[in-house]
């Protein structure tokens, strides 16, 4: 079955938003895993708009039950002086740079790439770190991660969730979503996928796309909170990936 684990981002946005401290990433993250989320994913950026690097630490302790999955660019801040210390089940490396607003592609793994990124990814397994690489579904791009050591990828879903949305070449963008992850299973490569997945699409994208490990889901989880409570939001989209992976 596909695993939910939860990025906990909008809850540090909304807390940063004032200086009392609520609503506290730690409670979110305790509540998630007791409503049943496999593990919490963070994204700390060097100007830290939401999770804090201090957030990381304290939730080192809190997650020690289930995977705790680290994002960020491993060029940029202070995410690899993280690691050695949080020593986090996963870390998934993301291109993203300063400033920008949200993770919007994958890697290019260009020879460039590949060669700034191989050392990286042998430090953290030196370190016992799970390492996935944020790619678009592109048969290269998962060679690539493959030949660099990557454990995993997590594919970039959100032309999936515009195509659903939208209705618009739907069948053929995750038709590319499909064949990626079916190569990176024939080359030992574990998939995970992220980014603007939500109750309405989720269902239909662990149909078509197999086979997918986990997914990490923040933004639309913590809307969907709002409505329903956070408790429920998670139990909602555990419900679904248990029917339809």
């Amino acid at each position: 079955m596909t695993q939910l684990s939860v990025n906990l981002n909008k809850i540090a946005l909304v807390r940063n938003s004032r200086s009392l401290g609520i609503p506290s990433v730690v409670k979110a993250a305790a509540t998630c895993i007791s409503a049943g989320a496999y593990g919490i994913t963070v994204h700390p950026r060097p100007d830290e708009r939401h999770i804090r690097y201090s957030d990381v630490y304290e939730l080192k302790n809190i997650v020690s039950q289930v995977e705790f999955n680290i994002e960020g660019n491993p060029f940029t801040g202070k995410y690899m002086d993280l690691m050695p210390e949080i020593r986090p089940t996963q870390a998934t490396l993301v291109p993203d740079t300063p400033g920008q607003n949200t993770s919007d592609h994958g890697w290019d793994l260009n020879d460039k790439n590949c060669e700034r990124l191989l050392p990286i990814i042998e430090k953290l397994k030196s370190l016992g770190i799970r390492v996935s690489l944020f790619v678009d579904p592109v048969i290269e791009m998962v060679e690539n991660a493959q030949k660099i050591g990557a454990d995993r990828i997590e594919l970039y879903t959100e032309p999936f969730a515009a195509a659903f949305t939208h209705k618009k070449n739907l069948e053929s963008i995750t038709a590319d979503y499909t064949a990626a992850a079916k190569k990176a299973g024939e080359i030992g490569l574990g998939v995970n996928a992220g980014h603007d997945l939500n109750l309405d699409n989720l269902g239909y994208f662990c149909k078509k796309v197999k086979p997918v490990m986990e997914v990490s889901i923040g933004h639309a989880l913590i809307a969907d909170a709002l409505d329903m409570g956070l408790t429920n939001a998670v139990k909602a989209y555990c419900k679904i990936l248990k029917e339809n992976s």
